[in-house]
């Protein structure tokens, strides 16, 4: 998967910044200029990556300041770098599930693990090398909102519409509909594996069918490459095999490791980040049985780890 890092001119205003491979952290923004100002979607995972992002959208900011800051979701590598866009005259929204989640401890917890002595720290160490998290000083939302919020951006109509929980508690979609263009956020992945952190996997689903209602020219993925429909279908076809799958091996008997070891996903053998399954199989588990206590992110995490080292030895 070989694509340009840096800043995509997407047409009628908008752009994205992408950051190769789209791997764990490297994810992607986006730029949506409208007549005086420009509304941003997501920062980085670290202040060096999201000052790299801000300086190659400068040429298309310099009359079109950021006024608006959109965090898709709470995970920290479209969070971290708010404090660089934050200040006076800057309003950043995010749902109110997301904001509740966008706290000094989650990058303080998300800052330790790669100091774990166990097969987390084994796992996170070579990912956490190619980002700083030092400086760090959490921007959490100013404005929250549920369901949808719709924005004038420079007389540009952007719609924000929220599909949490799914990938995480509060994923919220940025469509443009004048240009056609949608930025999922962590609800599509395109190379790697998509990834359920909070669930169920049937809401992830919904969000992948809710964007191909949008019928979108350009996808901009929260990692990978630029896409459309076909590669929004590629992540539902991926969550409706594992949840019919993992159904099938719930009703059999079967523990969510031995699900995780027999369920065929050479379908699929083009996606990296394969250990992805061990935690959207739990959470398929964690669907089907309301009484099976929830899985932290540590431990969903673990599952992962303990996956893709055994695939590596």
């Amino acid at each position: 998967m070989t694509y340009d890092r840096g800043p995509h001119d997407l047409g009628a205003g908008c752009s994205a910044w992408l950051l190769p491979e789209g791997g764990w952290a490297e994810s992607n923004t986006g730029l949506v200029r409208g007549d005086g100002e420009s509304l941003l979607v997501d920062t980085l995972y670290d202040l060096g990556h999201t000052r790299e992002m801000l300086a190659a959208y400068a040429p298309l900011t310099a009359d079109h300041p950021i006024r608006t800051l959109v965090n898709t979701h709470s995970d920290g590598d479209h969070w971290f770098g708010n404090q660089l866009v934050a200040g006076e005259g800057v309003e950043i929204i995010a749902s109110r599930a997301a904001a509740g989640l966008m706290t000094q401890h989650a990058v303080d917890e998300m800052a330790a693990l790669p100091h774990r002595q166990d097969q987390v720290g084994e796992f996170i160490r070579p990912i956490a090398a190619k980002f700083d998290l030092r400086g760090i000083v959490p921007a959490p939302p100013t404005r929250t909102f549920s369901g949808r919020l719709d924005l004038d951006v420079g007389g540009r109509e952007v719609r924000l519409v929220e599909v949490g929980p799914a990938h995480t508690a509060g994923d919220v979609l940025v469509h443009v509909p004048e240009a056609g263009v949608v930025y999922t956020g962590d609800i599509v992945f395109v190379g790697g594996a998509p990834l359920v952190w909070t669930g169920p996997v049937s809401r992830c689903i919904a969000a992948c069918d809710e964007i191909l209602g949008l019928e979108p020219a350009v996808v901009v993925p929260g990692h990978g490459p630029l896409t459309d429909g076909a590669g929004v279908r590629r992540v539902r076809d991926y969550l409706d095999h594992v949840a019919t799958e993992a159904t099938a091996r719930f009703r059999a008997g079967l523990t969510v490791e031995e699900a995780v070891d027999s369920i065929d996903m050479t379908p699929f053998d083009d996606m990296s980040e394969r250990g992805r399954i061990a935690a959207n199989v739990l959470n398929v588990y964690e669907e089907l049985d309301p009484a099976r206590p929830r899985s932290g992110r540590l431990e969903q995490f673990g599952r992962i780890a303990a996956l893709e080292l055994r695939v590596q030895a």
